[in-house]
């Protein structure tokens, strides 16, 4: 049985190495002043920690969700 790596508990997102669609996320909840927050919204999502990927895939495919539970308005909404 293969154990799979969760991320630690306390997440900083500025030493997160996001990839592809996550970073233009990640870039964005840093400049709005957001980035501490992202570790209560990874809690809240994945109770029992995540996977490099699995928060990657987060920011990556639902940015709207995450700019929505982070109070980050969009440029439509702006």
């Amino acid at each position: 049985m293969v154990e799979i790596m969760r991320a630690y508990k306390e997440f900083e997102l500025e030493n997160f190495e996001a990839w592809s669609g996550a970073v233009d996320t990640k870039n964005t909840i840093i400049e709005k002043g957001k980035a501490e927050d992202v570790d209560y919204l990874l809690d809240e999502i994945f109770p029992d920690g995540a996977t490099e990927t699995e928060v990657n895939d987060f920011l990556w495919f639902e940015p709207e969700t995450v700019f929505e539970m982070l109070g980050i308005e969009t440029e439509e909404e702006e």
